[in-house]
């Protein structure tokens, strides 16, 4: 008698149990002396009449279909039992299920099937083969179907598929190598962040990938570790095909057989370049308002003036500073500066730029004088790309006059106690660090009891919306003109708030800074 075995091809079951009915001749008046024994079989077994009746079926069945012998003609077996195709949702066409097609005559093999019913909630996944018994003539028009439960291999190769998928499709390099760290396996994302493809990769080690940025000392180390069986996670700096490098956050792990040998290793590297790239700079501009925001303290009060002062730094930090000193003779010096670019070194630029323009105001009696000096330093400093643009005033309460040199800087308003423009405060000299030959001329205008003057950074009048509008220096007039009955400070927040709001949910690209004076005496 042929042997059973769970673990062996339905298809062979179903035609084994064929082989013992055809080699039973004991039998008499259609009895099967073998059916008991098919009964206890670790196989789910039925035969069905001619009429589709089922006339045998075994515990096995019964236990993986959840039911018994319903007495249900072939019509309605898949409606009853829970017959489903591999997508688990559309129901198996009648004619189209083993046993039925075994009824007229054909043969089937290891066909998928899967059963939920009321009694199988969760579902079964079952592999049936099926096979008309022809050679039994009591038993002529019957037919046979074989199937076991093969829910645990589906699910583990269900398991195996999606991890192929995610290895296929993740964003991580994923390589695998032999022990000796031969390349076996890239997934897609190695050749996108590598450059290397496949066919450049297998076969060869992953030293294609160094970038001489490690000592052979720590490659030393790494292979010591994975050899031993532990895992090794760190960050490397990686060369990519084209020669350019990058950071990868990288684990090995060390893949063991059933002897505990290491055989495999998988390499998995996320590329964080960008990461690191971003952190700097936020390291960068953290450090950089911090600098900053040193020079953004409130000015002082100030004997015959109404002071206000509004700084709105943009997310990347650029380089605005507003500076006040103060002489001896009560006569007050406003320095209002602009660097160009953002972060760090924007950051830098503008604490030298204050401090020489600290140094030379002590110096020098003229504005004009302190500017040519501070750009005479600053053309040995600069890269050609950077400038710095400056505005400095002095007010000269007692004389009652305004003083002015501006070097590319955006223009100030002097507006009168009616809200009339009288003087705008033009720029007189290209911005500083550009050119060693450096010109630039003082103004003095009139600063009477009432004047009101405003000084702004770029960050305000270029402030953009969505339509690529600047807010521009006719809405500043129009709104310091409609507000300059109230304080100085009341107006600067004012010019700051209405220019971000122009702009509206753009993000703000530049610093904003706006001083307002107003003369009281």
């Amino acid at each position: 008698m042929p042997r059973f075995n769970k673990g062996a091809a339905v298809d062979s079951i179903a035609e084994n149990y064929c082989d013992i009915l055809k080699l039973d001749h004991g039998r008499q008046h259609g009895n099967c002396p073998l059916l008991p024994l098919v009964r206890d079989l670790p196989v789910g077994i039925i035969i069905a009449d001619v009429q589709g009746i089922f006339t045998h079926i075994n515990r096995e069945a019964e236990r993986i279909l959840g039911l018994g012998d319903e007495s249900v003609q072939s019509s309605g077996w898949s409606a009853k039992y829970g017959c489903y195709r591999p997508d688990r949702v559309t129901l198996f066409p009648q004619q189209e299920l083993p046993l039925a097609r075994a009824l007229q005559g054909e043969e089937v093999r290891a066909e998928l099937i899967f059963i939920r019913n009321a009694a199988q909630p969760q579902g079964v996944w079952i592999r049936a083969s099926a096979a008309p018994l022809r050679s039994i003539p009591e038993q002529a028009g019957s037919a046979v179907v074989v199937f076991n439960d093969v829910s645990e291999q589906r699910r583990a190769v269900e398991r195996i598929e999606l991890l192929s998928r995610a290895v296929e499709q993740t964003a991580d390099s994923v390589v695998i190598t032999d022990h000796a760290g031969v390349i076996q396996y890239v997934n897609p994302a190695f050749e996108a962040t590598t450059g290397y493809s496949a066919a450049d990769a297998l076969g060869n080690t992953p030293r294609i990938l160094r970038s001489g940025e490690h000592t052979p000392e720590f490659y030393g180390d790494l292979w010591a570790q994975i050899l031993r069986g532990e895992p090794f996670r760190g960050t490397l700096v990686n060369r990519k095909k084209t020669g350019e490098l990058y950071w990868a956050e990288q684990t090995i792990t060390p893949i063991k057989d059933d002897a505990g040998k290491v055989r495999q290793f998988v390499s998995v590297l996320k590329d964080i370049t960008d990461w690191r790239k971003r952190e700097e700079q936020d390291i960068q501009l953290r450090l950089a308002r911090q600098v900053q925001q040193r020079f953004y303290r409130p000015l002082p009060p100030f004997p015959g003036l109404d002071v206000g002062t509004a700084v709105c730094p943009a997310v990347e930090t650029g380089g605005d500073y507003v500076d006040l000193l103060h002489k001896a003779d009560d006569s007050l010096t406003i320095a209002l500066g602009d660097v160009s670019g953002h972060g760090l070194d924007a950051a830098m630029l503008m604490t030298l730029t204050r401090a020489y323009v600290r140094s030379f105001c002590m110096q020098l009696p003229r504005l004009s004088e302190v500017l040519t000096a501070v750009n005479r330093m600053l053309v040995s400093d600069l890269d050609e790309d950077r400038y710095v643009t400056l505005l400095l005033a002095h007010l000269n309460l007692a004389e009652c006059t305004l003083s002015y040199a501006s070097a590319g800087h955006v223009p100030g308003l002097l507006l009168d106690d009616t809200g009339e423009v009288r003087f705008v405060l033009e720029s007189s000299g290209v911005p500083l660090g550009l050119f060693e030959e450096y010109e630039v001329a003082t103004r003095t205008i009139p600063f009477q009891p009432g004047s009101l003057l405003v000084l702004l950074t770029d960050g305000v009048t270029e402030a953009c919306n969505r339509d690529g509008d600047q807010w521009g220096l006719k809405r500043v007039i129009d709104y310091v003109r409609l507000h300059r009955a109230e304080a100085a400070q009341q107006i600067a927040d004012g010019i700051c708030d209405c220019s971000r709001r122009f702009a509206g949910r753009e993000n703000q690209q530049d610093d904003v800074t706006a001083i307002v004076f107003k003369k009281t005496e």
